[in-house]
Protein backbone atom coordinates (compact mmCIF):
# COMPACT_ATOMS: atom_id res chain seq x y z
CA UNK A 1 0.00 0.00 0.00
CA UNK A 2 1.28 3.44 -0.97
CA UNK A 3 1.73 5.79 1.97
CA UNK A 4 -1.59 7.51 2.71
CA UNK A 5 -2.15 10.99 4.12
CA UNK A 6 -4.58 11.16 7.03
CA UNK A 7 -5.25 14.77 8.00
CA UNK A 8 -7.12 15.71 11.16
CA UNK A 9 -8.79 19.07 11.49
CA UNK A 10 -10.13 20.67 14.66
CA UNK A 11 -10.73 24.09 16.14
CA UNK A 12 -7.70 24.67 18.37
CA UNK A 13 -5.46 21.70 17.83
CA UNK A 14 -4.29 20.73 21.30
CA UNK A 15 -6.21 17.50 21.87
CA UNK A 16 -5.95 16.61 18.20
CA UNK A 17 -2.16 16.99 18.29
CA UNK A 18 -2.06 14.54 21.19
CA UNK A 19 -4.24 12.12 19.21
CA UNK A 20 -2.02 12.50 16.13
CA UNK A 21 1.07 11.63 18.19
CA UNK A 22 -0.62 8.50 19.54
CA UNK A 23 -1.80 7.52 16.06
CA UNK A 24 1.73 7.97 14.69
CA UNK A 25 3.16 5.77 17.46
CA UNK A 26 0.65 3.01 16.64
CA UNK A 27 1.26 3.34 12.89
CA UNK A 28 4.98 2.95 13.49
CA UNK A 29 4.47 0.02 15.86
CA UNK A 30 2.28 -1.85 13.37
CA UNK A 31 4.16 -0.65 10.27
CA UNK A 32 1.13 1.10 8.75
CA UNK A 33 2.21 3.28 5.79
CA UNK A 34 0.52 6.55 6.71
CA UNK A 35 1.42 10.18 7.17
CA UNK A 36 -0.72 11.73 9.90
CA UNK A 37 -0.98 15.50 10.41
CA UNK A 38 -3.19 17.88 12.37
CA UNK A 39 -4.34 21.31 11.24
CA UNK A 40 -6.83 23.97 12.34
CA UNK A 41 -10.09 23.76 10.39
CA UNK A 42 -9.30 27.14 8.79
CA UNK A 43 -6.70 25.31 6.65
CA UNK A 44 -9.08 22.56 5.46
CA UNK A 45 -9.41 23.89 1.89
CA UNK A 46 -5.65 24.42 1.54
CA UNK A 47 -4.32 21.27 3.23
CA UNK A 48 -7.20 18.88 2.62
CA UNK A 49 -6.47 18.60 -1.10
CA UNK A 50 -3.39 16.49 -0.27
CA UNK A 51 -5.24 14.15 2.08
CA UNK A 52 -6.39 10.61 1.32
CA UNK A 53 -8.69 10.90 4.33
CA UNK A 54 -9.90 14.00 6.17
CA UNK A 55 -10.94 13.47 9.79
CA UNK A 56 -12.74 16.13 11.79
CA UNK A 57 -12.60 16.45 15.55
CA UNK A 58 -16.04 15.91 17.14
CA UNK A 59 -16.08 19.56 18.28
CA UNK A 60 -16.36 20.67 14.64
CA UNK A 61 -18.73 17.92 13.46
CA UNK A 62 -21.18 20.70 12.59
CA UNK A 63 -18.78 21.74 9.80
CA UNK A 64 -18.91 18.34 8.06
CA UNK A 65 -21.14 19.44 5.15
CA UNK A 66 -19.16 22.64 4.58
CA UNK A 67 -15.84 20.81 4.51
CA UNK A 68 -17.26 18.14 2.19
CA UNK A 69 -18.22 20.98 -0.18
CA UNK A 70 -14.70 22.46 0.08
CA UNK A 71 -13.18 19.05 -0.70
CA UNK A 72 -15.67 17.36 -3.05
CA UNK A 73 -13.29 14.59 -4.15
CA UNK A 74 -12.14 13.67 -0.64
CA UNK A 75 -13.46 11.33 2.00
CA UNK A 76 -14.39 13.43 5.04
CA UNK A 77 -15.47 11.80 8.30
CA UNK A 78 -15.97 12.87 11.91
CA UNK A 79 -13.81 11.07 14.48
CA UNK A 80 -15.84 8.90 16.86
CA UNK A 81 -16.28 11.04 19.98
CA UNK A 82 -15.60 8.13 22.37
CA UNK A 83 -12.30 7.30 20.66
CA UNK A 84 -11.45 11.00 20.51
CA UNK A 85 -12.28 11.53 24.17
CA UNK A 86 -10.08 8.62 25.21
CA UNK A 87 -7.32 9.83 22.83
CA UNK A 88 -7.36 6.27 21.45
CA UNK A 89 -4.68 6.47 18.78
CA UNK A 90 -5.00 2.81 17.80
CA UNK A 91 -8.80 2.95 17.60
CA UNK A 92 -8.82 6.05 15.41
CA UNK A 93 -6.00 4.67 13.24
CA UNK A 94 -7.87 1.37 12.73
CA UNK A 95 -11.04 3.24 11.79
CA UNK A 96 -9.11 5.49 9.40
CA UNK A 97 -7.37 2.57 7.68
CA UNK A 98 -10.72 0.74 7.34
CA UNK A 99 -12.26 3.83 5.69
CA UNK A 100 -9.31 4.19 3.28
CA UNK A 101 -9.45 0.48 2.38
CA UNK A 102 -13.20 0.62 1.79
CA UNK A 103 -12.74 3.58 -0.57
CA UNK A 104 -9.88 2.02 -2.55
CA UNK A 105 -11.56 -1.35 -3.08
CA UNK A 106 -14.75 0.17 -4.49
Amino acid sequence: MKKKNIYLFCSAGMSTSLLVNKMRMQAEKYDVPVNIEAFPESLAAEKGVDADLVLLGPQIAWMLDDIKKLLPNKTVEVIDSLLYGKVDGLGVLKAAVAIIKSKTTN
